[in-house]
């Protein structure tokens, strides 16, 4: 049976990335998916569209600069790659999009290319040959062979796939449970659970397409998609007597899977971390778990305090191993749930007795897990959220007693109740519009603040964050009209605005980074509101960033002596 084009899958892409609402994607990639023949051709269409050039748990990462690609393809177009492909670079705002329109319309590029219909496998070999290369040199050769063969539009797409994983066409992870659910008449809940577990979307598309869904079976090492707490609102019904406490770590999200001496560590978004928290590892390795998985925080703890997350983010851009790291920036990893043990998932089994096979295995190989606090009434909430804001932790997370663990879902059953978020007002500075999008709407902006009386700076704004702005659509369509009417220079999709609009800022926190201006960045910042009535002046300035980074940090946290945020029964 002869195995799909690679045309067709990129001509899908394409209609995809066109299509302006979310049903018509799914339905465009369904159909597409639905029609192919083979499983391998199955296989690979679903690894391309989101997981790039090698499936996401092998670990093969496919290292291909910008500069490599864009050189070659000025090259192979006979330009000169700073007086031709750049301005096209700029003018439209995206390299790829350059290559695209310089192959189908350079005669000399048009010349070389005679398109002969690769098929995925073959394009996959591609991919596995530029991997085996290490030099520029080597990686440029295989991609001038490779675009000999191919169209423009095939040419766009088999750089954006080595390139962004999952693609940029606003496709993400439930656009394609639905695709792969419709496609094969399945439920979507299952179609989910089968991909989470097996860690594979091209291995799921087989599974689906064959009936045998079932079989799909976990084992560790494939990191699994983490529940999430809702916002509790004071006012709504709420019977305290069903939920327990906990706190709420100021540290970083992580699920630890453990089996004897092999460890590995996960972020939120199923990134592997194991090799930045090395000390976390060894005190695993040295506890010989079984199969297990637990959810947890990874949380900087010195003098028997908890610290700020800021202290965990230098832990997290140190490269590999540092023994002066680890010692200087100390962790601890408190688990709060665990997902699986001895060879079953738990994620079906009620809170309740979750939380009793996690006190059993703490007990017996003595690692940290969370304090639970009864709460029999409404008015115990306030005093314990207190205590664990005095800790420097962000709050409390009441968690329903019976409740399963509703994976990839932000759910009722487990509450948050957060301290408010810090906020700053910044000026925009930049406006950045979605090149994908139609019309020129802007919804991305660099905001600055005020260093106009320092004398470090010659500007009077620097930049301290990006944001999306998040709005109502009334406050959007007013905030584009000023932008429009603000702006003074252009760089391909990008404004430059006199700095006159105001905006409030959240954010989460204030992190140190020397390769910008101000040394400064904030984590997480978004929109809080747009501050009409604001002028510049009344911004807040670089001096008041610092002085707000070094509160946090010397913030005095209560320590863990009595009634602690958690439990540890060290046997040694």
């Amino acid at each position: 049976m002869a195995s799909t084009p690679f045309l067709e899958l990129a001509e899908t892409v394409q209609n995809m990335d066109d299509a302006p609402y979310r049903r018509d994607k799914i339905l465009l990639c369904s159909a597409y998916l639905g029609s192919l023949q083979t499983d391998r051709d199955l296989e690979l269409s679903a690894q391309f569209l989101t997981e790039g050039p090698f499936p996401a748990s092998s670990g093969t990462r496919l290292s291909v600069g910008s500069r490599t690609y864009s050189t070659c393809a000025a090259a192979f177009c006979n330009i000169d790659y700073e007086k031709v492909f750049k301005p096209c670079k700029k003018a439209l705002g995206d390299a790829v999009e350059a290559i695209e329109k310089l192959m189908a319309n350079i005669e000399d590029a048009r010349r070389k290319r005679n398109p002969a219909s690769l098929t995925l496998p073959e394009i996959q070999s591609r991919y596995e040959m530029l991997y085996q290369q290490s030099s520029r040199r080597g990686k440029q050769q295989i991609l001038r062979e490779s675009w000999a063969s191919m169209t423009p539009l095939e040419i766009k797409y088999f750089i954006r796939i080595m390139q962004s994983h999952p693609l940029p066409i606003h496709f993400g992870s439930e656009d394609m449970t639905e695709a792969l659910a419709c496609a094969f008449d399945l439920p979507a809940g299952r179609v989910h659970y089968t991909r989470m577990i097996t860690g594979s979307w091209g291995r799921t598309a087989i599974l689906c397409k064959n009936g045998r869904i079932e079989e799909a079976t976990f084992s560790p090492f494939t990191p699994l998609d983490l529940m999430f707490p809702s916002p509790f609102q004071a006012h709504s019904e709420f019977d305290s007597s069903n939920f327990v406490a906990e706190e709420k770590f100021n540290g970083l999200r992580t699920q630890v899977h453990i089996k004897s001496s092999q460890v590995r560590l996960y972020s939120p978004d199923h990134g592997d971390i194991t090799q930045r928290f090395p000390d976390v590892v060894q005190f695993f390795v040295s506890l010989g778990l079984p199969g297990t998985v637990l959810d947890g925080e990874l949380c900087s703890f010195r003098n028997n305090k908890l610290l700020p997350f800021s202290l965990i983010q230098k832990r997290l851009k140190s490269k590999g191993s540092n023994p002066d790291i680890t010692e200087k920036y100390p962790v601890l990893f408190i688990a709060f749930d665990i997902l699986f043990d001895h060879q079953k998932l738990t994620l079906n089994l009620p809170f309740s007795e979750r939380r009793k096979l996690l006190e059993r295995r703490a007990a017996r190989y003595a690692f940290p897990i969370t304090n639970q606090f009864n709460i029999p009434s409404r008015h115990q909430i306030k005093p314990l959220y207190d205590q664990a804001l005095a800790r420097g932790n962000e709050g409390l997370i009441l968690k329903r007693k019976d409740s399963s663990y509703k994976y990839g879902q932000r759910d009722a059953s487990w509450l948050k109740m957060e301290k408010p978020p810090a906020s700053l007002q910044a000026v925009i500075m930049y406006a950045h519009t979605d090149r994908r999008k139609r019309g020129r709407t802007y919804s991305a902006f660099t905001l600055g603040i005020r260093v106009d009386t320092d004398d470090r700076y010659e500007e009077e704004f620097i930049p301290i964050g990006k944001a999306r702005g998040n709005l109502a659509r009334k406050v959007r369509s007013r905030l584009n009209r000023k932008v429009k009417e603000y702006a003074v220079e252009k760089y391909g999709p990008t404004l430059g605005l006199l700095p006159k609009i105001v905006v409030e800022l959240e954010y989460d926190d204030i992190q140190v980074n020397k390769r910008t201006k101000a040394n400064y960045v904030l984590y997480k910042p978004r929109f809080s509101t747009i501050r009409w009535e604001l002028a510049p002046s009344d911004t807040d300035s670089l001096e008041r960033v610092e002085q707000l980074y070094l509160d946090n940090l010397e913030g005095h946290q209560l320590g863990q002596h009595s009634t602690p945020s958690f439990v540890y029964q060290n046997s040694n």
